[in-house]
């Protein structure tokens, strides 16, 4: 197949050589919009929209390459005949001074960054940004948006600069904002922003719009969105939030409903799957520092102190591994992905033993979710699910304390002093820093840039420091979480000295078994 045939890619690649394919794992039944320009596709037979990898191949067939496009949908896919306009942008004085003002349609942004010779390309997401045609007046945009799930720094800055980016941008004056989360669009009344509204709320921790766990009701949802003719959705919040999102697409699809649908995926452990982190992360680890610090200072200063510091990650251990480096006065990080045992040779009653022997005080960082199997086993296991379907965790930070007051007024029987800081809702409710500031800033806009270039059921987020338009799909299917075969984790052990809490082969020079490695690479942490 000639891809120069009435294609927005005509000399955008070389003509002997690519192979694409669009990735079938995607849910999104419209992963070959990459190809259309437009309402193209249904004038042009070449292009199909069957749910199916499909090849356009060039010249030399025995050429493959396995580029990937990983497409979002559009609101041409469901509404064929809708007109476009020019950008408002293109008379903008601010983005006069652009060298390319718009992102050329088939500019990508590729998953994988590190390759080898002749390996596959690999997956590619469409990359963001203002695009030359818009399919939204902005006079006759009415956005919403809502902000759902728990607390996290940058909710505030993010809000802003839909709004800001909405009116500066595209001149869009109807904003309103959904308050109380998802239930928030059929229980409760709506506020109007605007710049002016929301001028300062980005120093401010916390959700403006405040917010709320469960309530998603689809066809409320979509019956109060229809009512108020609204037709550009912002949707902040995480992994459940994201998946409610992708309904709320799907049942607008099913309608027919002009409305895009834009999701800005938040969580501060920062185990949102494909983007490389999330925002508020950088934040977050700033302020933990502040309690190790507080823990270090406070354990310096007795004889035999044990500092234990309870952080963020209910199943990834992000935080507590980046802040653990970030410090340096962390003697043991335990996070979820990694088991850990209290008793015997290698365990951490040991490793506590010998440092305070050695330094006369030790520190320890616990996320959340560290040892829950553990817990589960010593207390009374609690199988209860907050609204957000989360399980509810036992408090490791108390257990551990208490399990180490018990072991050392036993054997060895030496003296302690035992302190534990609990930051989580200090952390949770500072505004964000510089970095995350920015970082807010520029998923609004992207978000605004999709949503007015009429794409939908999308989310935004750096891919190899790239902003990106990715199916919510990808983001809700799994998550992402700290690969303990991976360099940062080995940098910790490095860092902190502490024991692996794994079974290691003498034979092979200390390093671990084949079976654990295995083990550890098929492990999948679950929400359940």
């Amino acid at each position: 197949m000639d891809l120069s045939i009435s294609s927005p890619f005509r000399g955008a690649f070389p003509a002997p050589t690519s192979t694409f394919i669009l990735n079938p794992k995607s849910r999104c039944s419209h992963s070959l919009n990459f190809f259309k320009h437009q309402n193209s596709y249904s004038k042009n037979p070449l292009f199909s929209r069957q749910k199916i990898p499909i090849r356009a191949q060039v010249s030399d067939p025995a050429v493959d390459d396995g580029f990937v496009i990983d497409d979002v949908p559009h609101l041409t896919d469901f509404l064929p005949d809708l007109p476009s306009y020019p950008n408002p942008l293109q008379n903008s004085q601010a983005y006069a001074i652009v060298k390319q003002t718009f992102v050329r349609p088939e500019d990508v942004v590729a998953q994988k960054i590190v390759v080898q010779k002749d390996s596959s390309r690999g997956v590619h997401f469409r990359r963001a940004g203002p695009r030359e045609k818009v399919y939204f007046k902005s006079e006759e945009v009415r956005a919403c948006i809502v902000t759902c799930g728990g607390l996290c720094p940058g909710i505030n800055t993010v809000i802003r600069e839909i709004v800001c980016g909405l009116n500066y941008m595209y001149g869009v004056d109807d904003i309103l904002g959904i308050q109380g989360g998802y239930r928030g669009f059929y229980s409760k009344n709506t506020s109007t922003l605007t710049p002016k509204v929301v001028n300062d709320i980005h120093k401010r921790g916390g959700t403006f719009l405040l917010t709320s766990r469960g309530g998603h009701d689809t066809q409320k949802i979509v019956d109060n969105i229809q009512d108020r003719g609204i037709n550009q959705v912002y949707i902040i919040g995480g992994d459940g939030t994201q998946r409610g999102a992708s309904r709320i697409y799907e049942e607008v699809e099913k309608r027919g409903l002009k409305v895009a649908v834009a999701g800005i995926p938040k969580t501060i452990d920062n185990d949102i799957a494909v983007i490389d982190k999330s925002f508020g992360f950088d934040t977050a680890v700033e302020e933990a520092q502040r309690a190790i610090n507080a823990a270090h200072v406070e354990v310096e200063s007795v004889e035999n102190g044990i500092g234990i510091v309870k952080l963020m990650g209910r199943y990834s251990g992000f935080i507590a591994m980046f802040a653990t480096l970030a410090s340096r006065d962390v003697d043991c990080c335990l996070i979820p992905e990694s088991p850990f045992y209290l008793e015997g040779k290698g365990g951490l009653f040991e490793f506590i033993e010998e440092r305070l022997k050695e330094n006369g005080h030790i520190v320890i960082v616990a996320a959340e979710g560290a040892g829950q199997e553990y817990l589960a086993q010593s207390m009374q296991g609690i199988d209860e699910k907050d609204a957000s379907g989360n399980r509810l965790l036992l408090d490791v930070g108390l257990w551990l304390t208490q399990n180490i007051k018990d072991h050392f007024t036993k054997e060895p029987k030496m003296a302690i002093n035992m302190k534990y800081i609990d930051p989580t809702y200090m952390i949770r409710a500072i505004p964000s820093n510089a970095s995350d500031n920015i970082y807010c800033t520029l998923l609004a806009q992207s978000a605004v840039h999709g949503a007015m270039a009429g794409y939908t059921g999308f989310t935004v987020g750096p891919v190899n420091s790239r902003h990106a338009y990715i199916p919510i799909s990808n983001v809700t299917e799994t998550q992402n979480t700290v690969k303990l075969t991976d360099r940062m984790w080995a940098r910790l052990l490095a860092s902190t000295n502490q024991p692996s809490f794994l079974n290691c082969d003498e034979s092979t020079g200390g390093k671990v078994c084949k079976d654990t490695i295995d083990l550890i690479n098929n492990m999948k942490i679950t929400s359940i």
